[in-house]
């Protein structure tokens, strides 16, 4: 179907790709969108019914978004933006170039143009930029019955009508009603009566990912968002949160994975600058913490070096030596990795931390008394007893107990530590705790098998 497609359009048989088009979902539609070069996908997309365009554009990545954007003609993008929430424009015109942010700025209308003004005037990550301006209020006077009359005339979208925030003449934030209480409430009845939950609210320059959490936690379809008045200035709702918890989640992950750039953020996400076009970039953000890692593997080298003696006179002990560093590094991983999700998304907080950690140690210790047994029971077995070399199980056990319950404790300790002295986490973490458990197991190792092996 894609072939066909694509070669009727460069065929400029629009009439028939118009009918193609029409039969497929929004899906199969965005699979087919991919599949093209990027002129071949505008001219597809244009082709595409009014909703099933807003549908299939709302469906795509943010980059596939800018990059159709980009493609469209000025006209017919500015209607696709008019389509869309006034958050989902700020976003798309902050992703976009500066030429194309400009360009369909000045194709907006001016009340549009305002909200996106004034929203993308709050920080990048905040709530205020995330926050709809478009939300459901009634007046703390309003009965219940009428602010019911008020939901069914909205002509906001079904996620944004689950919560009515309850504000006062200056549109100060006095609470929230949800609208299953509204149903079931007195219909005579105050809607500043009904009104609930009159702190739980974010600040327009606090975190998004915060707010996110506070509306997960909080178990609500949306969530106020006021300024240092108290005054209403929009919603997040509650796929909003969600987007915002992934993209903070997302960016974590891929920081922790060494490709990372921490001064800009954005690109991080943008993985097709990772993948696509000159190799320095990719170069440029991966070789610093691989730097680390070079100078840690040299520091353990040179400690393998000091105990050449030992290696000489029992061989069986260099067997071991990738058992030891591997096991550590495993663990370490999977500590780092919890710990980076479980901050992202607020299961970590200051004043947990301290219980987390005992978690994790308490997690560690028993895991490695399971491996460092198995490990030496084994290394008994294999080269201990019959090599006529018994406590060569004892070393390797103990190494593997030690280096397994370090970077469990490492794993959370070192990235939390860099997290209170301002340090970017995600990248830097790994490096420190492999070199620091890698040089200290072995250490432990090598300096156990010199004792208890009798090498001189």
């Amino acid at each position: 179907m894609y072939t066909a497609m694509l070669f009727r359009i460069q065929n400029r048989n629009f009439e028939r790709v118009k009918n193609d088009l029409a039969q497929l979902t929004p899906e199969l539609v965005i699979d087919v969108l991919r599949e093209m070069p990027p002129a071949e996908r505008a001219l597809a997309y244009r082709l595409l019914g009014k909703d099933t365009a807003i549908e299939v554009f709302e469906m795509v990545t943010d980059d596939e978004q800018v990059r159709l954007l980009e493609a469209l003609a000025h006209p017919h993008a500015a209607n696709v933006l008019s389509q869309l929430d006034v958050d989902d424009q700020v976003r798309l015109i902050d992703e976009a170039p500066a030429k194309i942010a400009k360009k369909l700025l000045a194709t907006m209308p001016a009340e549009d143009r305002d909200r996106v003004a004034t929203m993308l005037a709050y920080p990048p990550v905040s709530a205020g930029r995330m926050a709809n301006p478009r939300y459901l209020a009634a007046h703390v006077t309003m009965t219940a019955a009428e602010t019911l009359q008020r939901v069914r005339q909205t002509d906001l979208g079904p996620e944004d009508v689950t919560t009515v925030f309850i504000v006062d003449d200056a549109l100060r934030y006095a609470g929230l009603v949800t609208v299953a209480e509204l149903v079931r409430a007195d219909p005579g009845a105050r809607a500043g009566d009904l009104a609930r939950l009159p702190a739980v609210a974010v600040m327009t320059t606090d975190d998004a990912a915060k707010a996110a959490r506070m509306l997960q936690r909080r178990d609500l379809g949306a969530l106020a968002v006021i300024d240092s008045e108290r005054r209403m200035v929009g919603a997040i709702t509650y796929d909003d949160a969600m987007d915002a918890l992934e993209d903070d989640a997302s960016e974590t992950m891929y920081r922790k994975a060494g490709i990372g750039d921490p001064a800009h953020a954005k690109e991080v996400l943008r993985s097709e600058k990772l993948v696509t076009g000159s190799i320095l970039y990719p170069v440029r953000v991966r070789i610093l913490f691989l730097m680390i890692t070079l100078a840690g593997g040299l520091m353990v080298g040179g400690l393998i070096e000091q105990f050449e003696d030992v290696l000489t006179a029992v061989v069986a002990v260099a067997i071991f030596v990738p058992l030891i560093m591997d096991m550590g590094g495993n663990v370490g991983t999977q500590s780092t990795t919890i710990f980076a999700r479980a901050l992202a998304l607020g299961h970590i907080t200051p004043e947990t931390f301290k219980r987390q950690l005992a978690r994790e140690m308490a997690v560690g210790a028993t895991m490695a008394v399971i491996i460092g047994s198995l490990g030496g029971t084994i290394a008994y077995l294999w080269q201990g007893e019959p090599n006529g070399i018994p406590m060569l199980g004892l070393a390797v056990g103990l190494a593997l107990f030690t280096s397994v319950s370090l970077a469990t404790f490492l794993g959370f300790a070192l990235p939390w530590l860099m997290v209170k002295l301002g340090l970017d986490h995600a990248p830097g973490a790994d490096p420190f705790i492999t070199t620091i458990k890698d040089f200290t197991g072995l250490a432990i190792y090598f300096g156990l098998a010199t004792v208890l092996l009798g090498v001189a």
